[in-house]
């Protein structure tokens, strides 16, 4: 889901429009064979008899409802968050059915940081800290894909709309 062209200001333009990584699926994702298989194999061990076809349709509904929860919802929820990094703001937007959402001017940002542990370091993703000097002070984006080149984009933007330059923590220079 792209963020709407038609929601910019005048002479704003898109940098960077990410979702989350893609880890936030890999449980999702395995979750499928599994509970397809699981299902498959108690519907076919369910014992001849007379109420034999309420139990599979039982295993059946509770199947779809375990796929529902396990896999389409986080899906849906991965797809529909969104970060944009424009020219003048930073936006964040998410939700299913209710969307929720947040918009930082770059002339309010203070500082960048990000946070990433071994497997995020390895997968290419960790943990973006921005912080403003607005009234809600910090937005923290989680599982955000190159964060590193993230935060540096930010610098970048940050210092072409005030002029100002915002110094990295020491060893986040790049």
């Amino acid at each position: 889901m792209a963020y709407p062209r038609r929601l910019l200001g005048e002479d704003e333009e898109i940098v960077l429009e990410l979702h989350p990584h893609w880890k936030a699926l890999l449980l999702p994702a395995l979750s499928v064979p599994l509970v397809v298989g699981l299902g498959s194999y108690l519907i076919a061990v369910i014992p001849e008899g007379r109420f034999q076809d309420f139990f599979r349709w039982v295993v059946a509904v509770a199947g779809v409802l375990a796929l529902l929860f396990w896999a389409v919802i986080p899906f849906l929820r991965w797809r529909t968050t969104l970060y944009v990094l424009t020219t003048r703001r930073l936006i964040t937007r998410s939700g299913i059915l209710s969307r929720q959402g947040r918009d930082m001017p770059l002339t309010r940002v203070n500082d960048a940081s990000f946070s990433h542990g071994v497997i995020d370091r390895m997968l290419g993703c960790g943990t973006l800290v921005i912080e403003s000097a607005g009234e809600r002070g910090q937005l923290v984006l989680s599982s955000v894909p190159r964060v590193e080149t993230v935060q540096r984009e930010v610098y970048r933007q940050v210092e072409a709309q005030t002029g100002h330059v915002i110094d990295p923590p020491e060893g986040e220079a790049g």
